[in-house]
């Protein structure tokens, strides 16, 4: 029962997937100058997520249409999810790691990390 679960839940993933990229969001248009300036604040960004959760999809959408270059880590197994257990202290996506300064922010759920980027990069 619950492999069958586990499969529904992967198969409607992927089709939330295919949907997001037949309608995907049309991106904020900047001047070079402002771009780069996005592009250099973007790399202190790093969104841990699962590439079929749809929390991550809206996420993710919102990372497009904000024209952010931003680093996304699969947190599904391996480097990355250890790196979210150990900073974050649990492995729950999305998850954005903020580095300001010398300081690192573990940012969880999806309508929160919508909100800081819109409010930082919008």
């Amino acid at each position: 029962m619950k492999i069958l679960i586990k499969g529904m839940r992967e198969g409607l993933g992927r089709l939330i997937v295919l949907i997001d990229w037949v309608f995907s969001p049309k991106k904020i248009k900047r001047s070079e100058s402002e771009q780069a300036e996005v592009n250099k604040q973007a790399e202190s960004l790093k969104l841990y997520q699962f590439y079929a959760c749809p929390f991550c999809i809206k996420t993710r959408r919102t990372i497009k249409r904000l024209n952010l270059p931003m680093e996304t880590r699969n947190a599904q197994a391996g480097q990355f999810r250890a790196e979210l257990l150990a900073g974050g202290g649990e492995v729950k996506v999305p998850c954005l790691r903020v580095k300001e300064g010398g300081d690192i922010t573990w940012m969880y759920e999806s309508s929160d990390i919508m909100a800081y980027l819109d409010k930082r990069f919008g």
